[in-house]
């Protein structure tokens, strides 16, 4: 096969329940010439059994098993190993939709200021029920100002970006594991233009047992270190952090995030969704009014008239 445009790069780390469909979703893209480089980093759950299930199904696959480094790590060797023009990041348990390659070489060959692009994203829960499309900001100006005050606002499981760049700016930094992307965003951003496609390319899961959620506090304070180094390189003062976490940090936090997920999907019409999170939300605070009376109306209540098409 001759040298792709693009090197799909995957780190793995006890992923096996879902990173089949990760594995699928890249194999199904309507881009069909890339490479896909894959690192299990040292998983103990099954993980690598999977990925060479499809590594012999498919020549595109690279597998690299190894021992325990870290994700920064990871990325770092897998940029190194990357033969593509761009390289674009791929969670294992995210899903991208089939576009998600074709549309992002497509921008980034006709915009050659552009250094990085995300896009919007499908948000879907541990059992991939759609939760709402969330947007980003889609300008340079927009982005850099998010960026700053700690919010990554390119999805690390959108991004397609300039190998060269990556390279140029020193790759990840595995010093700042749980802020490693928003440092490297940051500092793309000071030798080119970031940019956001307005339509989801990939569908970004939500699930308690992810690194962000279970390591949320740990991960802000790494976000204000690395945008306080960023503030030092551009000679910025008197920014302000954003220091309100969009995820849930105690039992309290994730009840009402259970709650409010149990009524969207009431409302949807979807009864046994509403029931598992009403029952999650129990579980959170088990004394709690508002999930016996999200439970009760999931189980016997009729459900809202389906919306118009």
């Amino acid at each position: 096969m001759d040298q792709p445009i693009v090197s799909v790069l995957m780190t793995a780390y006890n992923s096996k329940p879902y990173i089949a469909l990760a594995i699928e979703s890249i194999l199904r893209q309507t881009l069909e010439s890339f490479e896909f480089i894959i690192i299990d980093d040292g998983s103990q759950d099954g993980t690598a059994r999977v990925v060479r299930h499809y590594q012999d199904r498919d020549k595109r696959i690279v597998f690299i098993p190894r021992q325990h480094r870290g994700i920064a790590a990871a990325r770092n060797e897998l940029v190194q190993k990357a033969g593509g023009e761009f390289v674009a990041v791929m969670d294992a348990d995210d899903i991208a939709l089939p576009e998600r390659l074709q549309c992002q070489v497509d921008f980034l060959t006709t915009h050659l200021e552009i250094v990085c692009v995300g896009s919007a994203q499908d948000w879907i829960d541990a059992a991939g029920r759609y939760l709402w499309m969330h947007p980003e900001p889609q300008l340079d100006r927009e982005i850099q100002s998010s960026l700053l005050v700690g919010k990554t606002c390119i999805n690390n499981s959108s991004a397609m970006i300039r190998r060269q760049a990556v390279i140029q700016v020193g790759g990840y930094d595995p010093s700042l594991a749980q802020a490693e992307d928003l440092d490297l965003f940051l500092r793309l951003g000071e030798i080119g233009q970031l940019a956001n496609l307005p339509q989801p390319l990939i569908q970004y899961r939500q699930h308690a047992n992810s690194i962000s959620d279970r390591r949320h506090l740990e991960h802000l304070q790494c976000q204000r270190l690395v945008c306080e180094r960023a503030w030092k390189r551009r000679g910025i003062t008197n920014l302000a952090m954003e220091t309100k976490p969009w995820r849930p940090i105690d039992r309290r936090s994730r009840h009402q995030l259970m709650t409010k997920y149990g009524w969207w999907f009431f409302n949807r019409g979807d009864r046994p969704a509403a029931i598992a999170y009403a029952l999650k939300a129990l579980r959170a605070l088990p004394l709690s009014r508002q999930s016996w009376t999200l439970l009760l109306c999931a189980l016997v209540k009729p459900l809202p008239p389906s919306p118009n098409p």
